[in-house]
């Protein structure tokens, strides 16, 4: 690990990377991707040591409420946050100033922050978004080998909801040839329904891949799935969108399943409630022939 001073926090929509760098170890990991420009190893984290400085400095400035939020380049539940635990100070600074929250994760160390999660859905809004890409308990151990497993990550989610605090999945990456199967899919979403999730994000059976994350990715694929790469590159080339061959047939199975569940699948409407500020209790205003 190393420390650098940033000079903000907050990006334009209001989300924060705590840490930059990951060692969760995830074979498919698009945060890897040159464009991103980080200029250190990956497993080498990045840490802003005048993270909870700057966000409580821009919190106290807000002139509006709105929701904050983690975890969409780095999970903010690395092991490192045991350590250091910005991510609980930055939930306590939301509790505190009276913002809503979201995160997204692959941990159940998220359960450890149980009680301020909860203190802040009390007053606004804290949702806890929960990545999902593999039924099977043996190859999420293969593809996502240093984070906590997909029963696991099931088993928080049911936690939240019996806290009241509401919760979306990603379904995402779903890898060609691995793990694009109706068994997988089917099983992914059978947990889904258990744990009574608001909303499923899908943008297609497949994943991404360009320049950083693909060369870690093949090289993954060689020494876990030996010829597989040769396929990939048969199939797909230098493309960016790896589609799976059965992406139609199991895109129409995930939303008839959400449809018939319950279950928001449209990622519009999804995004639209991460972002909506929802302050419970408000105070009402009052005229002086009643209310307003």
């Amino acid at each position: 690990m190393h420390f650098v001073k940033a000079k903000s926090i907050l990006s334009s929509k209001n989300g924060m990377n705590l840490y930059r760098g990951c060692t969760h170890g995830c074979i498919y990991c698009d945060s890897r991707s040159k464009c991103y420009h980080m200029e250190h190893d990956f497993e080498d984290i990045e840490i802003k040591e005048n993270a909870i400085e700057l966000l409580e400095n821009t919190l106290k400035r807000k002139r509006e409420k709105c929701m904050l939020g983690t975890g969409s380049m780095t999970d903010p539940y690395i092991p490192l946050e045991n350590k250091l635990g910005n991510v609980r100070k930055a939930l306590a600074l939301a509790n505190q100033y009276g913002f809503g929250f979201t995160l997204i994760t692959k941990s159940d160390q998220v359960l450890r922050d149980l009680d301020l999660l909860k203190a802040i859905h009390d007053k606004t809004k804290c949702v806890v978004q929960m990545t999902l890409t593999t039924f099977d308990e043996d190859l999420c151990k293969k593809i996502e080998p240093n984070v906590s497993t997909t029963k696991e990550r099931v088993a928080a989610l049911k936690k939240m909801n019996e806290a009241g605090i509401p919760t979306v999945v990603w379904l995402c990456p779903i890898l060609p040839f691995i793990n694009d199967t109706e068994e997988n899919i089917r099983g992914i979403l059978e947990y889904c329904i258990e744990a009574n999730v608001y909303g499923i994000i899908c943008f297609g059976m497949g994943l991404t891949l360009r320049e950083g994350n693909r060369e870690y990715f093949y090289n993954q694929l060689d020494r876990l799935f030996p010829h597989l790469k040769d396929k990939y590159i048969r199939t797909y080339g230098m493309q960016y969108q790896l589609n799976s061959p059965k992406n139609n047939a199991l895109m129409k199975m995930f939303h008839q399943m959400c449809e018939d569940s319950g279950i928001i699948h449209d990622n519009q409407k999804i995004f639209e409630y991460l972002y909506r500020f929802e302050e419970k209790n408000a105070p009402v205003q009052l005229n002086l022939f009643g209310l307003i």
